[in-house]
């Protein structure tokens, strides 16, 4: 089961990955090119949100269920547990914290821009915390 589940976490995060990106470039597309923030900007950073919510969740039922979860924990001189058991899911969480900041802030903002800004602002940096704690290794 642990093998399944962590299959589609590493399947899902393809996907989750790309949409976030699509968000990041679309915000900062907005921004720079002082467009409207119409339907479809909220739409894409949406969908970005609800993917890497869902990898979230996905990522937790993978913690729980691995054989590295919480005993790994006592292993703190080996760099990949470390990486896998620690490093990785709290720098996740801090960086769908930041995400979802963002798009909580965006829904009390008025002008288009101060939209794209905060998506760029929250997303990019949600998205660089995302990132750098990939365990690239394994997922290639």
């Amino acid at each position: 089961m642990y093998e399944i589940i962590k299959q589609i976490h590493s399947g899902w995060a393809y996907l989750a990955f790309l949409l976030l990106v699509i968000a990041v470039v679309n915000s900062f597309i907005g921004l720079f090119a002082k467009k409207e923030f119409t339907e479809k900007d909220r739409k894409i950073a949406l969908f970005g949100l609800t993917a890497i919510h869902t990898q979230l969740l996905i990522g937790i039922i993978v913690y729980f269920v691995s054989p590295l979860g919480f005993a790994s924990l006592g292993q703190m001189k080996d760099a990949a547990l470390r990486l896998t058991s620690l490093e990785h899911p709290l720098m996740n969480i801090i960086g769908i914290t930041l995400i979802t900041i963002g798009w909580m802030k965006h829904k009390k903002l008025v002008t288009s821009e101060a939209k794209f800004k905060t998506f760029s602002i929250f997303y990019g940096l949600g998205l660089a915390l995302i990132l750098s704690k990939i365990p690239w290794g394994l997922w290639f």
